[in-house]
């Protein structure tokens, strides 16, 4: 059966509704140029309060942070919109399939089986390669494995997921036990998410990954507008439940090992643009959507930066702030939703 797009304008509509369709574009277009206005200034602010010394040098490395922030944020916020689409479910985030659990284990086994010197001494791209090699393949065996053709079969990767992030949590708990303190402090530094020490290679790769990835995930938006309103009636409509929603999670396991193998885990912040994306634009339509949270994710994440080394003066890691804002809007979701 093939898909055919239809694409519904106002002129298509009875007045009324007409009038509600023209009023919802005027506020998903207000509301992203607003967030681009906000990110711009953000990022100006980022990149010139306090910047003393070599104007050049100093501005060199932060525009290099900016560029981390917006491959991470843009990373985390389209794979977090695109899963909560396909499993229905807006308070489950990548996060959920174990992927941070799993880069945790993948640092500790090198501390653990080397020594914490190696981990620091391995070269940084081969890490970031395996990292993502990794993690890319655990989610294809894992798809692979659990999916089939009964609409049960993406609860059950959810659970999956969930019980190998425990398994991947337990390990790396145990592997961290038998490690010397030495290695151990080592080991937790790496464990924090920070944009202070990226390698430039790796920030090219990731660079010219993600329009690749962009292009593999926009081609699917439309179908995903469709997947939203549930499996039963996008088979009706006439879209590939399965396809689409096998593309979509191929593309989150890429987007989500980058993003981690790059910086290191985010927890919560997926959580948070996706839903603050889906309350300001007031829309279901992912190439409105994903910009948006993109948006507010980079805002977040310079912001966030920002407050980090004019405020606090570094004295915490910005992965630890954003979770506890994100903790607290999680809570905050699942209140809501237990009062409906």
């Amino acid at each position: 059966m093939t898909t055919r797009t239809v694409q519904v304008t106002a002129t298509h509509l009875p007045p009324a509704s007409a009038g509600a369709f023209r009023d919802a574009r005027r506020r998903e277009r207000r509301t992203l140029a607003v967030l681009v206005v906000v990110a711009a200034a953000v990022l100006v602010g980022f990149c010139t309060i306090g910047l003393v010394g070599n104007w050049e040098y100093a501005l060199g490395i932060r525009l290099r942070k900016v560029a981390t922030m917006i491959v991470v944020g843009y990373a985390i916020a389209c794979s977090s919109v695109i899963f909560q689409t396909v499993t229905g479910n807006r308070i489950l985030t990548p996060g959920i399939m174990g992927f941070d659990a799993l880069f945790v284990l993948i640092q500790t086994l090198i501390v653990f089986f080397s020594s914490g010197l190696a981990l620091t001494a391995a070269d940084p791209r081969l890490l970031f390669a395996g990292q993502v090699v990794t993690m890319v393949v655990f989610a294809s065996a894992l798809y692979r494995w659990l999916f089939g053709r009964r609409s049960r079969d993406l609860y059950v990767l959810v659970l999956a997921g969930v019980i190998f992030g425990t398994l991947f949590s337990s390990l790396s708990s145990l592997a961290s036990r038998l490690i010397n303190p030495n290695d151990f402090v080592v080991l937790q530094d790496t464990l924090f998410a920070s944009f202070n020490q990226v390698d430039p290679g790796l920030l090219l790769l990731s660079v010219l990954l993600m329009p690749a990835m962009t292009a593999w995930a926009a081609r699917l938006f439309a179908r995903l507008d469709v997947v939203a309103l549930g499996r039963d009636h996008a088979i009706g409509l006439g879209v590939d439940h399965s396809s689409v929603v096998n593309q979509a999670l191929v593309a989150i396991a890429v987007l989500v090992s980058v993003s981690t193998a790059l910086v290191g885990p985010i927890t919560f912040l997926g959580l948070l643009v996706a839903n603050l994306a889906r309350q300001l634009t007031g829309t279901y339509r992912h190439r409105v959507l994903v910009p948006a949270a993109g948006l507010v994710s980079v805002i977040v994440l310079l912001g966030g930066q920002l407050v980090l080394e004019q405020v606090f003066s570094l004295n915490t890691a910005l992965s630890v702030i954003i979770n506890f804002a994100g903790g607290v809007y999680f809570i905050a979701l699942l209140v809501r939703e237990s009062r409906r």
